[in-house]
């Protein structure tokens, strides 16, 4: 690397140790703009110089965050400041003692050996004029894990990169006069050891203000007696600049209610489920322990039931490996220091729940010392569906809930007992998660952490990678249908040009594995109430892939792919049609997934479809009559196959029931995010999965009508086809595409019902209404000139709607 200029100024250290910035410098920046770190650049990153322990029992003892400060003076008229930083593991910053953004749990978990982002932030109006300090606290993350053994065996310090927290950062500053300066990460940093003594993401943090270090975030502390920090290679990630939405606080809750469930032990219901962490008032003398559990759940006696969230399954003795808690539940500490009263709040750890039980108070608290901080990847949330029924915006609102609680810089299974980026959840729910957010960057990310994850020989479960191996292709798969999606709802065709030939090596890996075309290892339906091979769910997802690929290589003009793919779809179509629907059908499969993958993914001929759709509808009648026993996949397949191949309101039906199995179920019970089971679970499964959300897709997708077409990716043409139930009033949905927002909303009026549609600008919409041979009319808004004489085909129902506002009556 070509050696870097060093701008220097003839000024010197003061006796507390502030430099001028250009002393700090590596190099005059004069032609380097704001935003990012040159490809040629030397990366400082910078640690604390403690080993790491040598037995892993060791790793439960005390190991507090160290704390870097900076100081430094601005002589001249600053015109703008931008602050750069990332670390390996999570960090805190702040520029004289002033918290640097509103990002939480920075930066997004990655393989931080091959990818690194960081974050840019405006920091010109947290500088002073003159003497000023940025100062950085470390967190572990997933960088530096507990060997906790989850499920008894899973050690994460095995498959993840790990180390010792280092961060790297770059102060770009640019003065009124058009020069720019650089502070930058080095050993003349100064670290010590701050209050923060233990902290997990999985069982929590340790706060002992006792060792709250006063004045060490303001310029002017005497940090003589402090270390220097240690230069340190780094994780080895290549550094690239954030580009999706951040982890932030999104919503604030009060509780709902505090009550004591035994003497000096205190549950606070914040009333839902959620991710996130919290903030307490907290008052009582020196040295006094108040420890935080939380749950999902309390137990008949209001006493918390901590148990669903319980990382890896560690409740017993010896399960979690030397040194691991007997029960790994979600908890924090905070030990109170010289101040009688004063407010805690978790950095670098987040929990599911929505009780907390607090103990070691001398008092009730009250409803107003306590925050739930809801905490998630902040994707943008204009989406929305609402309809005269109650349940069903029960349903979609625990979907909602139980989503962002999944999104955190990964889109997980569970936010509390695994966290980890599953392909199977994200196969099942990508479309439902697009229907409700904004995604696009969120999931690019998601798949750069699948492109760094793959390897070449074994099918892999998790991205960033974990260690687990066995749900095979219908997990992996998830990164190229997951292309798909973002292809198909926002025309991402430069994700697909770019990962084209690594796309291609996979399908060539698949084959390998897989050479007869039926896949006949891996998970299956997860969670189904009846048996499924993974000959059907794993087949079909190959199918979905040959499919894909045909689409992405006449993207890239590869014609030659194309057809080889083509070929590779009629190959695999022929094999899941001979094997399950030529062949009689053995009496132990679960025949709702049987029969609604068939039809998802147009296996059989028309003719076929319509025997498919009579076999359907009487395996939904068998044993419990009139409710879905599918899994993750299955219920997917199943909302969408009957509604398309016999009637959505059969669908209306099932999920407006409150028996079991159901989402109704569900809420009768008291839920307020979607469970991983159909059955009520107490001890084992999370309360917090989002693989049956996909019933939220079917409201959008079939109540509110709204559909991509994929012959016009992105929106530029799409159907309208709006369900109207017998058994509802009224549907708002509202979408927002590349192009605008598109609105569908229906109500009835007596003999009448009144459709409200919007059409964004440069789009088309194929319109497709019942009319049962009713009369339909139609207004364009702020459009006197308009005529209904222009809509061909409107008294079918059928027929296509340009940009606009329009009302829609059929009486």
């Amino acid at each position: 690397m070509k050696e870097k200029a060093i701008f220097v100024v003839g000024l010197l250290f003061t006796v507390i140790s502030a430099v001028t910035l250009l002393e700090c410098s590596q190099k005059n920046t004069e032609t380097t703009k704001n935003g990012d770190w040159s490809p040629d650049e030397k990366v400082i990153w910078i640690g604390d110089n403690k080993p790491q322990p040598a037995f892993d029992s060791l790793f439960y003892e005390n190991d507090p965050s160290p704390i870097f400060r900076k100081e430094f003076k601005l002589e001249k008229t600053i015109k703008s400041a931008h602050l750069l930083i990332t670390a390996a593991g999570y960090y805190e910053a702040t520029i004289n003692g002033k918290r640097v953004g509103k990002n939480r749990l920075d930066p997004a978990w990655t393989d931080f050996s091959k990818r690194i982002y960081y974050s840019e932030y405006d920091v010109t109006q947290l500088l002073a004029q003159k003497e000023n300090c940025l100062e950085v606290t470390l967190g572990n993350g997933f960088y530096n894990p507990l060997p906790l053994r989850m499920w008894g065996r899973r050690n994460l310090r095995e498959p993840l990169p790990v180390g010792r927290p280092v961060f790297t950062a770059k102060m770009i500053v640019e003065y009124a006069d058009g020069k720019t300066d650089e502070l930058v990460t080095d050993d003349s940093w100064k670290f010590a050891y701050g209050p923060i003594q233990k902290n997990n993401v999985y069982i929590g943090e340790v706060y002992d203000a006792r060792n709250e270090v006063q004045g060490w975030n303001n310029p002017g502390f005497d940090d003589s007696e402090w270390q220097n920090a240690v230069v340190n290679e780094g994780p080895g990630g290549k550094l690239e600049k954030t580009f999706f939405p951040p982890i932030q606080i999104t919503k604030r809750l009060m509780p709902a209610n505090i009550y004591s469930s035994s003497p000096g032990v205190y549950i606070a219901d914040m009333g839902v489920n959620f991710a996130g962490t919290f903030r307490m008032k907290i008052s009582g003398d020196t040295g006094d322990s108040i420890v935080f559990r939380f749950g999902e759940r309390i137990y008949p006696d209001g006493s918390l039931n901590p148990m669903t969230t319980v990382c890896g399954q560690i409740k017993r003795q010896g399960v979690g490996g030397p040194g691991a808690p007997d029960v790994a539940w979600q908890t924090d500490t905070y030990i109170i220091g010289d101040k009688s009263e004063a407010w805690f709040q978790p950095e670098f750890t987040f929990h599911t729940y929505r009780y907390i039980e607090i103990s070691g108070l001398k008092s009730k608290p009250e409803l107003s010392d306590i925050e739930g901080l809801v905490m998630n990847t902040n994707v943008s949330a204009e989406n929305s569906f609402s309809c005269s029924n109650a349940l069903f915006n029960s349903i979609q609102e625990a979907s909602e809930r139980t989503f962002l609680a999944n999104l955190q810089s990964v889109q997980s299974d569970c936010p509390a007992r695994e966290k980890f980026g599953y392909g199977g959840d994200l196969n099942a729910t990508s479309e439902t998660f697009i229907y409700n957010f904004d995604m696009n960057s969120f999931y690019q990310k998601t798949i750069y952490d699948w492109v760094d994850a793959i390897n070449d020989s074994v099918f892999i479960d998790t991205a960033p990678f974990v260690g687990i191996n066995y749900c095979g292709l219908s997990w992996e798969s998830a990164f190229l249908t997951t292309q798909y999606y973002l292809l198909l709802y926002y025309n991402n065709v430069d994700l697909v040009k770019e990962l084209y030939d690594f796309d291609k090596k996979w399908m060539e890996k698949v084959a390998r594995i897989h050479p007869n075309g039926i896949v006949d290892s891996g998970l299956s339906d997860h969670e189904s109430l009846e048996p499924v091979p993974v000959e059907l769910t794993g087949t079909c997802h190959y199918l979905f892939c040959a499919r894909i690929m045909q689409r992405f290589a006449a993207l890239t003009g590869n014609s030659a792919d194309e057809k080889m793919y083509q070929e590779l779809e009629q190959k695999l179509k022929k094999s899941i049609k001979e094997k399950f629907w030529n062949s009689p059908v053995q009496d132990e499969i679960n025949k709702q997934t049987l029969f609604a993958s068939l039809l998802y993914f147009d296996v059989l001929s028309e003719d076929e479809n319509a025997a498919a759709a009579d076999s359907l509808l009487s395996a939904i009648k068998k044993e419990p009559a009139g409710h879905f026993v599918t899994g993750i996949f299955g219920t997917k397949y199943i909302l969408e196959a009957l509604s398309k191949y016999v009637s959505p309101e059969q669908v209306f039906e099932i999920v407006n029931s409150k028996k079991y199995p159901g989402w109704g179920f569900m809420i009768d019970k008291g839920a307020t995010t979607i469970w991983e089971t159909w059955k009520e679970s107490d001890n084992t499964y999370s309360n917090c999965h989002p693989m049956f959300g996909t019933v939220s897709e079917w409201f959008y997708r079939w109540l509110g009508g709204i559909e991509p077409d994929e012959d016009f990716p992105g929106f530029k043409k799409f159907k309208l086809h709006p369900s109207v139930s017998e058994n509802l009033n009224s549907v708002k949905c509202n979408y927002q595409s590349p192009f605008g927002e598109i609105v569908s909303n229906w109500k009835k009026e007596t003999d009448k019902t009144i459709y409200n549609f919007r059409i964004p600008n440069g789009t088309t919409a194929f319109v497709n209404l019942a009319t049962s041979g009713k009369n339909v009319t139609i207004q364009k808004e702020e459009d006197s000139d308009f005529s209904s004489a222009e809509v061909k085909g409107l008294q079918s129902g059928k027929f296509d709607l340009t940009e606009g506002s329009y009302t829609v009556v059929i009486n």
